[in-house]
């Protein structure tokens, strides 16, 4: 187990590398000086100048992003060039707001779609599993940003139940939850409809084994052999899904949090961008990238626990 999580670590830090090189190269791919588009056409010859020693911007991109991997590993992801507060700072005020959208969003999309995949699954051909696919297939097929649009249009604006923008108050828990609703509905509709065919396909697949068609010959409830025996296995590549969805819920949270407002860290790096503000969009997309490469980490390990075969391969 150790030497699998050593090559997957190892994988890790060369996915974010690579991502970050290929970030620094698309920041000096835009045209123009990158101290004249970060301070402004006003910007004094000696800001100007201080600003690019600053960010070694006279060195080449390779040596840049030398200097900027070194500060990282020590925990300095540089300063945000109008405030000059450290972009770690900026980036922890924020990233619980991001944490909380993202995290609620597959919850309710697991807590939905594995029930729905397994009624699907039990019951093949039936009004239940039809109506199921249909659902499914028209939730994949609503982009999430569209999602947020109707969501804020119909249950803020019109029926008035729910807040449209912000992230609440702070200290005030009831009311940053009514404000989570809304974005967390949006991200993670399309999820549901992922995560019930996944489940539906593994658990057909499963319940075709012959240690099922045993269960059931020695008199094990239905109830018993779907959760105990069938859904224990189906959910492995279940699990797989899920982490790969945080990346996808990663992208879509930033349409939400540009859409209602809140103060996350997608809608961050979205201002960041539009400010050629580039030491919070190199740290913004870092953190990112960390926290995706993290969970598929987590699920990979959490599979080879469950797993046996997985285990016994290590």
């Amino acid at each position: 187990m150790i030497i699998y999580l050593m090559k997957r670590l190892g994988l890790a830090a060369i996915v974010v590398m690579a991502v970050l090189l290929l970030l620094f190269s698309m920041l000096h791919m835009i045209p123009g000086n990158p101290a004249i588009l970060a301070l402004g056409t006003r910007a004094t010859p000696e800001a100007i100048a201080e600003y690019t020693a600053r960010m070694h911007l006279d060195e080449p991109v390779l040596t840049q992003f030398v200097y900027f991997l070194g500060s990282a590993l020590q925990g300095d992801l540089g300063q945000d060039v109008f405030s000059n507060r450290a972009v770690v700072d900026i980036i922890g005020e924020r990233i619980g707001f991001s944490l909380a959208l993202i995290c609620t969003g597959m919850g309710w999309a697991v807590l939905l779609g594995v029930p729905l995949g397994c009624l699907a699954a039990v019951r093949p051909g039936s009004w239940v599993d039809r109506v199921t696919g249909v659902f499914s297939v028209g939730m994949i097929a609503v982009p999430s940003f569209l999602v947020s649009i109707w969501a804020l249009l119909l249950f803020s604006l019109e029926l008035r139940w729910l807040p449209a923008i912000g992230a609440g108050e702070p200290g005030d828990f009831a009311d940053q939850l009514s404000h989570l609703v809304l974005p967390a509905f949006a991200i993670g509709l399309g999820w549901v409809g992922y995560l019930a065919r996944m489940v539906r396909a593994s658990m057909l697949e499963v319940m075709g084994e012959p240690y099922i068609r045993s269960a059931r010959a020695f008199g094990l409830t239905p109830r018993r052999v779907v959760l105990g025996y069938a859904l224990r296995v189906a959910i492995l590549p279940t699990i797989t899904l899920i982490g790969m969805g945080f990346g996808g819920l990663i992208s879509s949270a930033v349409f939400a949090e540009i859409i209602f407002a809140r103060p996350g860290v997608g809608k961050m790096i979205f201002d960041a961008v539009s400010d050629r503000n580039f030491p919070i969009v190199q740290g913004g997309v870092l953190v990112a990238t960390g926290f995706y490469i993290l969970v598929v980490l987590m699920s990979d390990l959490l599979i080879a626990w469950l797993d046996p075969r997985v285990r016994s391969s290590l």
